[in-house]
């Protein structure tokens, strides 16, 4: 059996995937970068490889991508992440679409072509703001586990509106909202409402929307927002957290076809 390896490393997780040749996902293994992007890379893949049963010598080819893709020294060749993004959401929906990615530390919309062309892409560097960095603090501040803030918006009927574009002003205007013992639920609601709000400031969400990144993957209760916020359904791709390290692999199983 031929596998393949795609390694995403990005400024706050990095994610492995393997797959087989017919792009079947066998393991996905995700560790914090921490500091040495080569070792984390080969942390997630010795997580990979040890939870599979797959040899490391059974890999046929690597690809990287992500913030760190260059100190990877294992990877064949690389990819940026918006590529590697981009091959993943198409392969799973085969049509023009609007991929909206929410990471740890930045947010990315791309606008993907009826044959998978990558027609335009912007993304969200400035600020944490809207992203899942914005998550953390607003988590750390209100006391609520990252793990449990989606079951927390889950039990919520209303919401606070959370006017500040800063992540630190946001922080602050959240325990404005404390001393006045508004409902855990209701700020919960309202900081995942803002990271809703600063992706559809980045561009026009005027087709199919699909999400995909950490903050989905571990906070679903978005996806539904995100239908609320834009009047229609939103799609996310399978394993959102592992997106752009399945397209890696994706382009590591490509260019061991082609040659």
């Amino acid at each position: 059996m031929k596998v393949y390896c795609g390694v995403d490393v990005g400024a706050a997780q990095t994610k492995v995937a393997l797959i087989d040749e017919y792009a079947n996902v066998l393991r996905l293994a995700t560790v914090k970068s921490g500091v040495g992007f080569e070792k984390a890379a080969l942390s997630a893949l010795k997580k990979a490889l040890r939870r599979s049963g797959i040899h490391k010598r059974d890999i046929g080819r690597t690809v990287s991508c992500g913030y760190g893709r260059h100190n990877i020294e294992f990877a064949d060749s690389t990819c940026t992440e918006i590529a590697a993004h981009t091959k993943a959401a198409f392969f799973h929906f085969k049509r023009a679409l609007i991929l909206v990615d929410i990471g740890g530390q930045d947010n990315k919309i791309v606008r993907v072509t009826q044959d998978g062309s990558i027609e335009t892409f912007k993304m969200n560097r400035k600020c944490a703001a809207g992203t899942g960095a914005f998550l953390e603090e607003i988590a750390y501040r209100i006391g609520v586990p990252l793990s449990r803030m989606n079951e927390v918006a889950e039990k919520s009927d209303g919401e606070v509106s959370l006017g500040s574009f800063c992540t630190v002003f946001t922080a602050t205007e959240i325990l404005s909202h404390m001393r006045r013992e508004v409902p855990l639920p209701h700020l919960v609601k309202g900081a995942f409402r803002s990271v809703i709000k600063r992706v559809m400031e980045m561009d026009r969400l005027d087709g199919f929307v699909v999400l995909s990144g950490g903050v989905v993957a571990h906070n679903p209760f978005i996806m539904r927002m995100f239908s609320e916020s834009i009047g229609r359904d939103v799609a996310v791709v399978p394993q959102p957290e592992h997106n752009g390290a399945f397209g890696a692999a994706l382009f590591a199983k490509e260019e061991d076809d082609d040659g």
